[in-house]
């Protein structure tokens, strides 16, 4: 017989689920968790490995990770003081909502977002105030600015590049809806490496309202690192950091940003290669003509097919791992995938080809 805990847990567990992927997380052609298809060199594994085994590994990390933080900060040409460094932006998110929210709060998504930040929403029992994308996906600014000021949110969330709908939002944008709502805003930037729109990190000094995620799991190449950052103003960094849980930065990964960061100019190879393949895979979808897809300004495509769950299936029966992303707003029958490497995309493109 199922035990009943329910008397003894937050009731908002009710209205949420655990995080999982739907079909795996191996393939043999895995496109569905936005990944760089590129691993660093192992030159590079080889040097951080080298300098890592000469660290303590009996002893505690920094409380905070100070190097890193002074690593990525010197990168971005700015103050230590402005900088927060996390086990992945997703540890970044939980203590930005612990800060900002609590019970009865009004926080604006757009919709759709990334799932993460209503499940946080809905845990610390904050009121979600949705405002829509447009039918073609993109952002309707006017339409945030306007749900912000009717619902008096105090938080908004803006996901640019977006996802899941790949969509980015203008520096322009990000500062009128922060000059306009008043609110805190946290712009998530987890794929603004492929954007060619500009990033909201000149805002920061311009505007006290303004926080920025970023993480080094895309274009960075570093998922399996957990490597992630906040970057505001010296005030309100130093409050959002009270609630952050210590010691969750390893050296390892302050080590492989600093050794990143120093050869930078793979990364951007890497992304250039990713954005031209991007061009390609979509022309050769778009040429197709059995199914809308999405012009896209992350690293992954969208496209909408007559029966999602079928062709899902489809291609995980033949070792192709895609996201079905049907089950957010606007988007039914919708597939998501990363751009992988040349020979990747070419067995996606005739899978579709026969299906579709």
């Amino acid at each position: 017989m199922k035990n009943d805990y329910s008397a003894y847990l937050n009731p908002a567990l009710r209205r949420i689920e655990a995080y999982r992927v739907e079909g795996g997380q191996r393939a043999d052609i895995k496109l569905n968790q936005n990944e760089s298809p590129f691993d660093l060199p192992l030159w590079m594994k080889e040097a951080i490995m080298e300098e890592f085994k000469h660290e303590p590994w009996n002893r505690y990390p920094d409380i905070l990770p100070f190097r890193g933080i002074r690593t990525y900060a010197d990168f971005l040409g700015i103050s230590p003081d402005c900088v927060m460094m996390s086990n992945g932006s997703n540890e970044m998110l939980y203590t930005i909502f612990l800060a900002c929210l609590e019970k009865g709060s009004k926080v604006l998504i757009p919709q759709p977002s990334f799932s993460l930040y209503e499940k946080l929403a809905i845990l610390l029992q904050a009121e979600i105030v949705a405002a829509p994308m447009r039918d073609d996906l993109s952002f309707d600014v006017p339409g945030i600015i306007r749900r912000a000021r009717e619902e008096s949110a105090r938080f908004i969330v803006l996901s640019t590049p977006n996802n899941p709908t790949s969509k980015s939002m203008s520096l322009e944008d990000v500062r009128a809806i922060a000059g306009e709502t008043g609110a805190l805003v946290l712009v998530d930037e987890a794929y603004m490496e492929f954007s060619k729109e500009e990033s909201a990190l000149g805002l920061v000094g311009e505007m006290p309202n303004i926080m920025v995620l970023r993480t080094m799991s895309k274009a960075l190449a570093l998922a399996g690192m957990r490597i992630g950052f906040t970057i505001t103003n010296p005030e309100l960094l130093a409050e959002i950091a009270k609630p952050k849980i210590p010691f969750t930065s390893s050296r390892l990964s302050e080590i492989t940003l600093r050794h990143v960061l120093e050869n930078y100019y793979l990364v951007e190879e890497a992304v250039a290669g990713i954005l031209r393949e991007r061009r390609r895979v979509f022309e050769a979808l778009q040429a197709h003509g059995g199914f809308r897809v999405y012009e896209s300004d992350a690293n992954f495509l969208i496209i909408r097919v007559p029966d999602a769950g079928t062709v899902f299936s489809t291609l995980a029966a033949k070792g192709i791992l895609v996201r079905n992303v049907s089950g957010y707003p606007l988007m039914e029958n919708c597939l998501r995938f990363n751009i992988g490497r040349g020979s990747e995309n070419d067995r996606l493109l005739a899978e579709l080809g026969k299906m579709l």
